[in-house]
């Protein structure tokens, strides 16, 4: 089973985030970098389908220099080999352009089961893998809690939907599946994986090695432009009710309508 699994560097959770005073962007400087949470999630389950049916897993990320670290991370963890797109060209892409990239690099080797995380946690876009799915021309399940893959190239996804029903989709492989919070629990990479990690081969091809034109990459095959990053309003402090029941309740009731007016 060829797997390929799909990863983003993100800032930390714990990161806080400060922009360019021009807005055009956030400040990198101090960011303490990590795997996107939901990324894990997918290398945890590739590495799982490894150990059960045999193959290999592929990491594939887009990124800098600097997300060489995500990767090594992803190896440590039982990946065999990645490939990073690191090449200037591809930087500044929006999702379209991320998501041609990735499936130009993906169709380059052998594929029976494309995963990534459902989202990646800094733009919340959610894009990439449907975008990624119609590009390589396969079905795709998104939000996926539990998968089962056969031998035969079948795939059984568990999904939640609106009002807590459950789905369940039968594919067919090669397929996207984009896995979200309690499908597994990501394992930590031993020492042994990381002294492993650094041995591990990480391919970083240009653009024009996955027949990508120069305009069909980063900036210039991008769809859609960042026009300008703001932060949000800082909250106003909240009112005290002092009154006691059941003014208090009236009271309450009058804020809500006329200063909060959300009733």
């Amino acid at each position: 089973m060829e797997i390929i699994v799909c990863i983003k560097q993100v800032p930390d959770t714990e990161t806080k985030i400060k922009l360019k005073p021009d807005g055009s962007d956030i400040e990198s400087e101090g960011i303490k970098w990590i795997i996107s949470p939901y990324d894990e999630y997918a290398i945890e389950e590739g590495i799982k389908i490894k150990e059960k049916l045999g193959g290999t897993v592929t990491i594939v990320s887009l990124g800098p220099k600097r997300a060489i670290e995500a990767i090594r991370t992803g190896l440590a963890m039982g990946a065999d080999k990645a490939i990073h797109l690191s090449d200037p060209a591809y930087l500044t892409a929006d999702t379209f352009a991320v998501a041609n990239a990735l499936a130009a690099a993906i169709k380059t080797i052998p594929h029976d089961i494309i995963l990534c995380g459902r989202q990646a946690i800094d733009d919340d876009s959610a894009q990439v893998p449907s975008m990624l799915a119609e590009l390589l021309s396969v079905g795709q399940a998104n939000f996926v809690i539990k998968l089962e893959v056969s031998q035969d190239k079948k795939a059984i996804a568990y999904r939640t939907v609106e009002g807590g029903a459950q789905e369940v989709l039968d594919i067919d492989l090669p397929a996207v599946i984009a896995v979200t919070k309690g499908i597994n629990e990501p394992r930590y990479a031993s020492l042994p994986g990381i002294m492993k990690a650094k041995q591990k081969k990480v391919d970083e091809p240009a653009p024009s090695a996955l027949n990508l034109d120069a305009n069909a990459v980063g900036e210039k095959g991008a769809k859609s432009k960042v026009v300008k990053y703001a932060l949000p309003p800082e909250r106003k402090a909240g009112k005290i009710i002092q009154s006691d029941f059941p003014q208090n309740v009236q009271d309450l009731v009058k804020l809500l309508r006329e200063e909060a007016k959300i009733i």
